[in-house]
């Protein structure tokens, strides 16, 4: 008798990657998983112990061991035990504020405040506040 192995999607969907069955098919079929550095672009691809899954996600970049296979889609305590997560740990760089985004924070321009909006909508439009 062999390893007990289990289909790529489904495993996703029990370990909580993603929420759906049908997003884990779309997650593999456009490419942004690999299994063993392998890209897969099946869904019913067999994943089984010891396979190492790294996931491309929107914001971030997954590299998981699978431990199990899994019996149900249980809670998150439960889904936990089916990887080991060997994502390498981001750098945080310490010379930007924790929460700064978009465009005005990264070119260090302070975002108008709103008598600052109207002052500015003043100007490219004279008759607006008139």
């Amino acid at each position: 008798m062999g390893e007990k192995t289990i289909r790529l999607d489904k495993w996703l969907w029990f370990a909580r990657v993603v929420k759906t069955r049908t997003l884990a098919q779309k997650l593999v079929r456009t490419g942004k998983i690999r299994i063993n550095k392998e890209k897969s672009s099946s869904a019913a691809k067999p994943v089984k112990s010891g396979d190492v899954l790294t996931i491309s996600l929107e914001r971030r970049i997954l590299v998981l061991r699978i431990t199990d296979c899994g019996k149900r889609r249980g809670p998150f305590s439960e889904a936990c035990k089916l990887y080991e997560d060997l994502t390498p740990a981001v750098e945080i760089d310490e010379s930007k504020p924790a929460g700064t985004r978009g465009r005005y924070h990264s070119e260090k321009v302070p975002r108008p405040d709103k008598l600052g909006r109207r002052k500015l909508l003043q100007l490219k439009n004279r008759q607006y506040f008139q």
